[in-house]
Order: structure tokens, then sequence, then C-alpha cells
């Protein structure tokens, strides 16, 4: 099938609140290769921000989906139940924590934060919430409120939700400090936090990324997140991972919290789950959903039949191709190319990340971010072929989220269109 091309004018009927980050208008994609409609063919590190894990069209779950498709598009979930629902749920209990075995679905990762937080409120009966510098959680109100990765998400959309409190996060780049210093300076500071604005008594959950996102691509110290477990259990606080862009092998384990081996009481999920089709989810264990009062959260599309069946089916697929472990020895290898090219080059100023989930953060001399540098970089892989996107407060971090299927083919020939235009970008 080609693709045929939008009439002058037609692309206006679309709302310019969406950004382009490219022109491209694509015909289909393939593993971790986008085809665009004028046939020329582009190395995709974006994963469409994450959630292409196995890969476009991997033909497993096309096959799902299909098959789905031809006995049930949609049934609500209060109504009537499907064999897809129980099926994602029971592949969903083998990749997460044992005691993490109860499970909420909607369709967006916004919905998936807004169901944690009134989940958590409702069990606890405590109104605050507290979450964490740099932290992206979505663009709905109760999400965007506890978003601080840049301001253009919140800006002109006050008030936002009330009962908010903000802490520090480790970002020791950033901070210019060692990183198990700076991990129990934030611990420290959270401390405080409970102390003078929000006592534990009133606080119904700390809500947090266990690798920042959109604020940066930074991996906090192990130590980090085995604090806010600590502090949690001894102040009945209730744990929040929002793992919606680190989970289902992103970081080279099937969640981020498996790195520090820490529990949270709900986990939060969504990107990578259904490879493409609207899904996410949260898991609690059952005495902790057990609280939320039946009637009082719910959705439409929550648990529609073919997200669900391409969701177990993209699971499987994980699990089967060895993706995670794919993702873990790409990664290694993806962080080294780069680290090659920085001590060639004198940039990036720093390489991070774990898994493939692996950011390169440019700053100027004065170690300022440099937003220019990353953007012309990012534009001369383009260019070249080679999607990628930038992230951070001031955009100063290219990020890389290939498919976890990549290659190390694909991987080498990524990091020479990068290396080609930070050479070109440093020259200009």
């Amino acid at each position: 099938m080609t693709l045929v091309i939008p009439a002058a004018g037609v692309a206006d009927r679309l709302s310019p609140v969406w950004p382009r980050f490219t022109d491209l208008d694509v015909e289909r994609g393939e593993g971790a290769w986008l085809f665009a409609a004028s046939g020329r063919r582009y190395l995709d590190f974006t994963s469409g921000i994450g959630v292409t894990n196995t890969g476009h069209c991997h033909p497993r779950v096309v096959e799902a989906v299909r098959r789905q498709a031809g006995r049930l598009m949609h049934a609500q979930v209060t109504i009537a139940r499907h064999d897809a629902l129980y099926e994602v749920a029971e592949e969903l209990a083998t990749v997460v924590p044992q005691e993490l075995d109860c499970f909420f679905l909607a369709s967006s990762g916004s919905e998936a934060v807004e169901s944690a937080l009134k989940l958590a409120r409702h069990a606890t009966g405590r109104g605050n919430v507290v979450c964490f510098q740099g932290g992206y959680h979505g663009r709905s109100v109760g999400a965007m409120s506890i978003t601080t990765a840049k301001t253009v998400y919140r800006g002109h959309y006050l008030p936002l939700m009330a009962g908010v409190h903000v802490a520090p996060f480790p970002y020791a780049f950033r901070h210019r400090r060692d990183p198990e210093e700076l991990s129990r300076w934030c611990l420290a500071e959270l401390e405080h936090l409970l102390a003078t604005q929000s006592a534990p008594g009133e606080t119904a959950a700390l809500v947090v990324e266990p690798v920042l996102g959109e604020g940066g691509y930074v991996v906090p110290p192990h130590s980090f997140l085995r604090g806010l477990r600590e502090l949690c259990d001894r102040h009945g606080i209730l744990l929040v991972f929002d793992e919606i862009q680190t989970g289902f092998g992103r970081t080279g384990a099937m969640f981020a919290l498996e790195h520090p081996g820490v529990v949270p009481d709900i986990l939060v999920m969504a990107k990578g789950l259904a490879s493409g089709l609207p899904l996410s989810a949260i898991a609690a264990p059952r005495a902790l959903m057990e609280k939320w009062v039946p009637g009082s959260h719910g959705g439409t599309y929550c648990a529609s039949a073919v997200p669900c069946a391409a969701a177990a089916e993209t699971i499987r697929v994980i699990r089967d191709e060895g993706l995670v472990e794919n993702a873990r020895a790409r990664g290694e290898s993806l962080r080294r190319r780069l680290n090659a090219v920085r001590q060639r080059l004198g940039a990036p100023a720093e390489v991070r990340g774990v898994g493939l989930m692996v950011g390169c953060e440019f700053a100027t001399p004065a170690g300022l971010p440099d937003r220019a540098l990353a953007r012309r970089v990012r534009e001369g892989c383009l260019d070249a072929g080679l999607l990628l996107l930038t992230c951070g407060t001031q955009d100063q971090v290219i990020r890389w989220i290939p498919p976890l299927v990549v290659t190390e083919a694909q991987v080498l020939e990524a990091v020479g269109i990068f290396e080609a235009a930070l050479a070109a970008a440093l020259g200009s």
C-alpha cells in the first residue's frame, strides 16, 4: 500500500499543539526501521518514545491483533469480560514482583498515573503526594501536577492539583557532586520536607521514576531508591514507581526496579506494554486494591480487547526472543561506543544510562546546558537517516531508545551517523 500524501491545507485540520520533530510522513515500519513516503528508510532510535520495544510491526504481535479483532474488538469491562483480559493479567503476573498480584488496566500512561494517585489517596485516607525534581508523569491534571521536567508541560494550566510537594532527585552531573553523597543529601532533604511541609500522616505516596525519562535519562544510585523504600516503610507512606518509560525490558531488566532490588507498593506501566496499541496498567497487592471502593474509578476503554491481546503477545515475544538480554548487551555496546566518540571529539559532556535507555548530555565550556549543540546533532542525524530525540529541562540531552530487537550492526551504524553529525556540529 502506498501512502497518499495529504493535499495542501489538509494538515491544517490537525491541531498545532502537537510539535513536529521531523517532517516525515511514514508509510510503514519494520523492526528498527521506518519507511517514509519518499521511499527513504530511517533507523528509528526513538521507538515512538519508548513504545515499540518489540520493533515496528512484530509479526507475532500483528497476528495476535488480527486474530483478536476478528473475534471481539471491545467489551466494556464492567459489563462483560473476555479471554484477552484474563490472558494479559496472567502474563503480567509472570513479569512483575510476586507481591504485586492485582492489576487495573487503562489506556494511557497519564491514566495509569491518575489511577495510582487515586488508589493511594483512597487507600490511605491521606491527601498529599511527594514527587521529585525532573520527573515526568503525564499530561492530565493530576499527572501534570507531579510533573517537573519542563514548565511547558504545566504552563498556563494553573491551578493544578493541590497537595503536591517536590523533593530533590540525585542528578549528579547537574549538581557536580559525588552520586552517593548526593543520594544521602536528597534523602535528608526529603526527611526535612516531611518535617516542614507534608507530615507523614498527611502524605499518601511518593511517586518517582526509577530512571528519569523526560528529565534527562538520569540513573540514580541504588541507595536512593532503597532509601525511599525504607522511609516509606517507616512512615506508612506508599511508594509508587512510574515505570512507563523504563518498563518491559528497556533498562536491561524487565523493570528498572530489579536493579536496586526495590519493590514498590504500586507499579505504573504503559508504553512498551502493547507494542504501540493504547494500554496501560498499575499493579499492587490485592489487599491494597481492595481498599479501592468499587465504582470509584474506571473508564470506557479500560482493558479493551485488542490492546490486551497485543500486550499478552508482546510479553511473550520479549521473553521468547530474549529481548531483555539483548537490551542489556546492546546497551553496553552503545554506551561503550558513545564514550569512545566522547573521547575522540571531547563531546558530549556525559554518556549515561542503563540497558537501551541511554542519554548523551551536552554542556557548554562553562558547564551550562548546551541545547543548541544537541539540536544541531539531532538534526544532522535526521539528515543522515537516524531518528533521535532530545530530553532534559533544556533539551540538552540526546536520548537513545532503540527497539529491543536492535542488532549490533544497527548500533554500529547509528553511532557512526551520530559521530559524523557531532563532528560537523562542533565544526560549524
